[in-house]
């Protein structure tokens, strides 16, 4: 959707508001005419303009994730193989890209050692976790874990996304392939191999994201995505589960931390007519849903959360958000036209 269209159709629900009484619970215009999308204390103005850049010479296909990094600056990942990493200011001006050989760049994490910036890349097309430093240096590699009697060629691993621990241990989510958690320490060892294809409270149907959980400084833990389940799972460090946080109609994407809240790209509404159905979504420390920009206003009746569902054709398969230090998001696509990502700026 172009943002002509968008902002034309925005104001058609703007005057559709006493017909469709959803819509007026997640979109507000305001006298200035700026979109305002979202609910509660997160609501947001959107930026459709945000670091567009001239497609010749910066191309992306599927923006998958984008980090902040240690200077401030938003990092960008595509499957683009002219320019795999995308970095911008914050204003959206280009800074600088590298990398040609990640055809299935998908996850993304940011690592700090020693106050220098490492970045980890999943490529499910390598079947391969490489870390890199913040310029594109490859420093080592994670291959598929044949060692563990899981996988019996590397073709059955196509890692989704990492997480990184304090004391430096990696967890890969394999989740485009066996839908296993694989555990290794700061170089590359394994440690540990959990999860698994299946509907039971330790599997997973789409292993999509993971992160590592410190809010609780007592009890750290890992929140993982069950995308086609509609869940997020919680598990110790040591691959036990622990609980299960539904999200009825939402396929959410990697859980990302901010503070006391946790925020997801979801690629799309469960039951929704078009397929480019999705929305952000947003949870308090209490793991309850209170922000949902581009979707109906979440409603808990006996401490069960309804159906979410897509109310305004904004996004095209959100996949990923970035949060930055002054609370404004940045919100990647996949298959969405090779669009660059939306800034949502918190209002």
């Amino acid at each position: 959707m172009s943002r002509r269209k968008f902002l034309k159709q925005s104001s058609y629900l703007t005057m559709g508001f006493l017909t469709y009484p959803a819509f007026a619970k997640a979109f507000s215009v305001s006298s200035s005419k700026d979109v305002i999308i979202g609910h509660n204390s997160h609501q947001y103005k959107v930026n459709l303009n945000w670091g567009n850049l001239n497609a010749s010479q910066t191309p992306v296909n599927d923006c998958h994730e984008m980090v902040q990094d240690s200077k401030g600056r938003i990092v960008l990942l595509t499957n683009h193989t002219k320019n795999n990493v995308i970095i911008y200011d914050k204003s959206g001006k280009l800074i600088e890209t590298w990398g040609t050989e990640y055809p299935g760049a998908h996850g993304l994490t940011l690592v700090k050692e020693n106050g220098t910036d490492f970045l980890l890349i999943t490529d499910y097309e390598r079947h391969q976790i490489i870390k890199t430093t913040i310029d594109g240096k490859v420093v080592f590699k994670i291959d598929a874990p044949l060692e563990t009697g899981k996988y019996t060629k590397k073709e059955d691993f196509k890692p989704t996304e990492t997480t990184v621990t304090e004391n430096g241990d990696i967890y890969v989510a394999d989740g485009y392939g066996k839908q296993y958690i694989t555990h290794y320490n700061h170089k590359g060892e394994l440690l540990n191999i959990f999860g698994g294809h299946g509907t039971n409270d330790g599997q997973f149907l789409n292993a999509h994201g993971i992160c590592y959980d410190h809010r609780d400084l007592d009890n750290p833990s890992l929140l993982i995505t069950a995308r086609e389940l509609n869940q997020l799972k919680r598990f110790s460090l040591k691959g036990d589960f622990i609980e299960t946080i539904r999200v009825p109609g939402a396929l959410i994407c990697r859980p990302v931390i901010h503070k006391k809240d946790i925020y997801f790209a979801v690629l799309r509404s469960k039951n929704a007519v078009h397929d480019d159905s999705g929305f952000i979504l947003i949870m308090n420390e209490k793991n309850e849903v209170v922000s949902c920009p581009g979707a109906t206003a979440p409603l808990y009746r006996n401490n069960e959360l309804g159906e979410l569902y897509q109310t305004i054709r904004l996004f095209q398969h959100p996949h990923d958000v970035c949060i930055d230090d002054d609370e404004n998001m940045y919100v990647a696509q996949w298959n969405s036209g090779q669009t660059y990502p939306i800034k949502l700026t918190r209002v």
